[in-house]
């Protein structure tokens, strides 16, 4: 076996130059800055070069102020800490915030790795359900019947997360209606915006937040994995307190997180962030009007109306039904989409699927529209 690894010398990406509507990477696209920044620092642990102790506290690349000033105006939160990425601040949030056995009250429409973190910081969970489709809407005033239900047994309640918006669907939850619940019972809430900081301009305090996630290469233009913690004061001391044996280590963090190029590419791509989540309402009119189109092709909007947000999750009949006598079957539809470069909606799924139009121009808009046109025309129904 390692007398031939030729194929790990030279491994391309056939997407580049390609339209690209995956959720998951619209966000997370580096700006030129960011590419030049990562190749400058892409070895090993780069800026441990310049560490006296804290990776925070790294003056020169100027991590220090971008971490202690210029992060936490712009999450409108008192602490900040890089994480390796959103599930990471969840489950430091979990484990420094909750005591064993305690439950997490968390939307329906929560990403799995809430329920990863809860579990494996010894906590339970109690879910506020999502209603039933097409909207898979969650109520504010389920977070109160949550809550209630878990005293009711005897429980306590050691946080409530909301995810904001959620990655299914692009669902956003009012903030604040949540947050006035949580306060109430004493709970702390903790807002899941990997979708959200970096495209939108939110904020701990702006949504209610106690502490507030950020992911950095779904939403900050950053090379993942990456991602932001804030919190206020009172709280931010508990989840970034420092070990008793190393003590110039913070314990959540095992001491440091990003060590090269993920951390530059974030402060690289920064003031492009920062200017781009002014222009929110921009994307989102886009996102309406794409939908729109989409629709009249046969194909159905999940999800908040009006929609709030570039994420999509679409179902399709008239695609399932050309799937079931098309060449290659239920594959079909990713490869008349590689044929035109356009790339995103994952290998064999074509009765529902998500896609994102952020960042990307309206003729590219327009070429996707135009390519499900003649994808549905040119093949047969069953």
């Amino acid at each position: 076996m390692l007398d031939n690894l030729d194929k790990f010398r030279c491994l391309k990406r056939s997407t580049t130059g390609a339209i690209n509507i995956d959720p998951l990477q619209r966000g997370g696209v580096l700006t030129p800055e960011a590419r030049e920044a990562m190749m400058e620092w892409a070895d090993g642990y780069s800026v441990c070069d310049f560490c006296t102790g804290s990776l925070e506290g790294i003056e020169n690349p100027p991590i220090k102020e971008f971490v202690h000033q210029v992060l936490p105006e712009f999450l409108e939160a008192d602490q900040v800490r890089i994480t390796h990425g959103a599930r990471e601040g969840i489950f430091a949030a979990m484990h420094a915030l909750c005591g064993a056995g305690e439950t997490v009250v968390a939307d329906g429409n929560a990403h799995y790795t809430t329920h990863l973190a809860a579990e494996l910081a010894g906590l339970k969970v109690e879910l506020v359900p999502a209603g039933e489709g097409p909207h898979y809407r969650v109520d504010p005033q389920g977070y109160q019947e949550a809550m209630e239900r878990v005293m009711g047994r005897g429980e306590r309640v050691g946080m409530a997360v909301l995810t904001y918006p959620d990655g299914n669907y692009g669902n956003l939850v009012e903030p604040k209606a949540v947050s006035e619940i949580c306060h109430d019972e004493a709970v702390p809430l903790v807002v899941n915006g990997a979708y959200s900081v970096g495209r939108m301009p939110v904020g701990a305090k702006s949504l209610g937040a106690d502490v507030i996630i950020g992911s950095g290469h779904k939403s900050m233009a950053s090379s993942g994995p990456i991602g932001v913690i804030g919190a206020t004061e009172e709280l931010g001391s508990r989840i970034f307190r420092r070990s008793k044996l190393v003590p110039n280590k913070e314990l959540e963090m095992l001491g440091c997180t990003l060590r090269g190029a993920g951390i530059m590419t974030m402060m690289a791509s920064f003031p492009a962030v920062v200017a781009r989540t002014k222009l929110w309402d921009e994307e989102v009119e886009k996102a309406r009007w794409f939908a729109g189109e989409m629709e009249k092709l046969g194909m159905d909007l999940m999800g908040d109306r009006p929609h709030g947000h570039d994420l999509m999750f679409f179902k399709s009949q008239v695609l399932y039904e050309i799937s079931k006598t098309a060449k290659k079957g239920r594959y079909f539809l990713y490869r008349e989409l590689k044929k035109r470069d356009i790339f995103g909606i994952k290998p064999g799924l074509t009765r529902q699927f998500k896609l994102s139009c952020y960042q990307l121009p309206r003729e590219d808009l327009k070429a996707v529209i135009s390519a499900f046109e003649e994808i549905i025309s040119s093949h047969p129904k069953a």
